[in-house]
């Protein structure tokens, strides 16, 4: 088992000695209760990426850091607990299971786990599916307490040493923005989309593939690195995949949309920073 990942195979050993979390999201698409309760891993509990894993959009970006006692709350709901590993799992190539997995381990939790390859994958090797609403066996008692991972802020960003931008390219470079109001990146900082984190099968490539793609930015073992997106939701992709290479790095959960909030702040548009 990899850390930060769990197989279809090791889930399926596992099911009943782990809480599972079904946190299916897409950007701009539509939501996934009814996707749940069409179908899901047996168990898993449905998380709102929206109401539980973010606060209400503002000055501090699209997606902000929900409130400790929000997040807690919604964790009990699903029956996280303490003791008690997590695996999270989605259908947008582990964007929002990212978030997931970041958000558990910030606040605390020791044991948390993507599925690799996400709902997809758990339906190609013809996992058992559970229809209905569903909720949790029992109530969880976990104790959200912020500040197990590191993070930067928008008055520090730019002093990190290797600054990721996940993104796509073209949203890096400042050819298009779908989203946000100002197209561009944060002046300094260099570009690997989540994209380069999976394989032809939509899985995390392997620890020495991700090490060497994150080598080619200066993102290696001891360096300063912190990684953004374009709300703070799919950066926590990167901050996986850099774990899984051996590299820890901090988030800004602000991200591009807190960025741009602020005219002041300077963008760069060009390929290179």
């Amino acid at each position: 088992m990899r850390s930060g990942l769990i197989s279809v195979d090791e889930l399926r050993a596992s099911l009943g000695e782990v809480t599972l979390l079904d946190v299916r999201y897409r950007t701009g698409a539509p939501a996934g209760p009814e996707e749940y309760a069409a179908g899901h891993v047996p168990g898993a509990a449905y998380v709102d990426l929206d109401r539980d894993l973010a606060a209400e959009p503002g000055e501090r970006g699209r997606h902000p850091l929900p409130e400790p006692a929000v997040f807690e709350a919604a964790m009990r709901r699903a029956g996280v607990r303490a003791d008690r590993p997590v695996v999270v799992y989605d259908d947008w190539s582990g964007h929002a299971a990212a978030r997931a997995w970041w958000l558990l381990r910030y606040h605390g939790h020791l044991d948390v786990r993507v599925l690799d390859g996400g709902w997809t994958a758990w339906l190609e090797a013809g996992g058992e599916v559970e229809t209905g609403e569903g909720r949790a066996s029992e109530a969880g008692d976990f104790d959200a307490v912020p500040g197990a991972l590191p993070v930067v802020g928008v008055t520090s960003v730019q002093e990190v040493g290797v600054l990721v931008d996940a993104r796509a390219a073209e949203r890096y470079r400042g050819e298009v923005e779908p989203i946000d109001p100002v197209a561009g990146h944060v002046p300094g900082a260099v570009n690997v989309p989540t994209s380069r984190n999976l394989d032809a099968s939509g899985r995390f490539r392997d620890r020495a593939s991700l090490a060497t793609t994150y080598a080619e930015v200066g993102a290696v073992p001891g360096a300063d690195v912190a990684v953004y997106c374009g709300s703070g939701v799919t950066a926590a992709h990167d901050v996986l995949a850099l774990e899984l290479a051996g590299v820890t790095a901090a988030l800004y959960p602000g991200s591009w949309s807190e960025w741009v909030a602020d005219p002041s702040r300077p963008v760069a548009t060009s390929a290179r920073p």
